[in-house]
């Protein structure tokens, strides 16, 4: 099985900013762990801080990969662009959250591409990624 996970804007930064909301684990690491444990599984990472490096990614693999799980950092409340990109591809997505969006401020509270996923999962930490993984492999 073909999974992506696509990260957006600042997740680079993991494991150096906001410690106390995401943790000091570099998401590399995280990633190397999960390929270790899933090694049955093809996973790939990308990472942009731009919005249409994100939308060009989705396209360009969203009709051949099984599972997307896409944290689009901030571009989840304001990009209209990206839930378009996810409603136009055939490979469902999973929405993905290291902080739980909703104990944090009102504008993180909505999101444009949630609709557009097959699920969202948030507040986990790193985990919610593997639960993404996790949900899809078991439906």
């Amino acid at each position: 099985m073909k999974i992506q996970i696509i990260n957006g804007p600042n997740l680079n930064l993991l494991g150096l900013r906001q410690l106390e909301i995401y943790g000091s684990q570099t998401f590399d690491n995280y990633f190397i762990s999960l390929q270790r444990k899933y090694k049955e599984h093809d996973l790939f990472y990308y990472q942009s801080n731009i919005e249409g490096e994100i939308i060009n990614k989705l396209q360009a693999i969203g009709f051949t990969f099984d599972l997307i799980i896409l944290n689009a950092g901030a571009y989840t409340h304001t990009s209209l662009a990206i839930a378009d990109a996810i409603s136009s591809i055939q490979s469902p997505v999973i929405e993905v959250h290291i902080s739980n969006v909703f104990r944090r401020e009102k504008i993180r509270h909505k999101s444009f591409i949630s609709a557009n996923c097959r699920g969202t999962i948030s507040g986990f930490g790193l985990k919610s990624y593997e639960l993404a993984l996790l949900s899809f492999l078991i439906n």
